[in-house]
């Protein structure tokens, strides 16, 4: 591993749980967008594999959610993930932009609140 490769996964691990959760909104928030201008350039095949990306994100941030027993803030997050991934997965289908913008708003929400509290 060199210098460079070393340095990113330290600065990732030594994040607080917040801290991460908030970059990896902001990494599929990155990915939406490009998906969105791929879209209106008509690069589809580029636009899938960022509308999967973000997808990814959302999903392995739903599969790491810790449901306790009565964690309603974990339930809410859960039916929001699960509708922002369904979301997406239909705005590729119908080529439709803005419902990839009704996901992003609905993520930067999110993330403003995580970097609040971490």
């Amino acid at each position: 591993m060199d210098g460079i490769a070393t340095y990113q996964d330290n600065t990732v691990s030594m994040q607080s749980k917040g801290r991460l959760i908030s970059m990896l909104y902001d990494s599929a928030i990155k990915f939406m967008i490009l998906a969105i201008i791929k879209m209106e350039k008509k690069n589809y095949e580029a636009k899938s594999r960022y509308i999967n990306k973000a997808v990814d994100i959302i999903d392995e941030l739903n599969a790491v959610l810790e449901m306790d027993p009565g964690s309603e803030i974990a339930r809410n997050l859960r039916k929001r993930y699960i509708f922002m991934s369904n979301r997406l997965s239909l705005a590729n289908i119908k080529d439709d932009p803005q419902m990839i913008c009704d996901v992003v708003k609905l993520m930067e929400e999110l993330n403003k609140m995580w970097k609040v509290f971490s």
